[in-house]
């Protein structure tokens, strides 16, 4: 049987693509949903974390859905608005709250603790995207116009400044890196879209 997640509000449904019936639900977080990434690990198709307004990362393994494990908690219990899996290292996710210029990046080795705070944005941050084909390249998405390309390979050691900087014309809404041509970013803003050779 084929499955899919569906979400809503703080409910996440586990529907089966040939009934349409919800086969399962998960209740975890105490407000909503606002997003949802898989890992690449194993199979790819198991492990998946989500975001939402009650402030917190859960992790979820679809072989066994009795519980799922908190990975961050925000401190002021803030929304977290978006949520991105590391593509060649599942260890790390990056998060952001609702209304923020700092992007988190949590290792699951390390539950609870942001392992690296991004803090160069100017404005609130939009949108953040992994490197398809590095560990260390993570890339993010503001209102401040720009988009900025970190290297986190130095950590545990402080993360002072993005490796690339690319200024739009306009606040950037959002932003994805290209899993086959990794030399390739496009961002949203306004009306427009641009496409970035990295």
């Amino acid at each position: 049987m084929v499955f899919s997640t569906t979400l809503t509000q703080q409910v996440m449904g586990h529907t089966s693509v040939v009934s349409g019936r919800v086969e399962s639900q998960l209740i975890a977080h105490d407000k909503e949903v606002y997003d949802i990434a898989f890992s690449r690990a194993g199979s790819g198709r198991d492990m998946f974390a989500s975001v939402g307004a009650d402030g917190s990362v859960r992790m979820f393994d679809i072989r066994n859905l009795k519980h799922s494990t908190i990975i961050y908690e925000d401190l002021n219990h803030a929304p977290l608005l978006r949520l991105a899996w590391n593509k060649q290292d599942t260890n790390y996710l990056a998060t952001f709250a609702v209304d923020s210029v700092e992007v988190i990046i949590l290792d699951l080795r390390v539950p609870c603790t942001p392992v690296a705070r991004l803090n160069s944005h100017r404005a609130y941050v939009n949108g953040l995207a992994w490197a398809p084909h590095s560990s260390c390249h993570l890339c993010t998405a503001s209102e401040d116009c720009q988009a900025l390309i970190w290297d986190i390979q130095s950590m545990p050691r402080a993360i002072e400044d993005p490796i690339l900087a690319y200024t739009a014309a306009g606040e950037i809404n959002q932003i994805q890196w290209s899993s086959t041509q990794p030399d390739w970013i496009a961002i949203c803003y306004n009306s427009a879209m641009e496409i970035l050779r990295v």
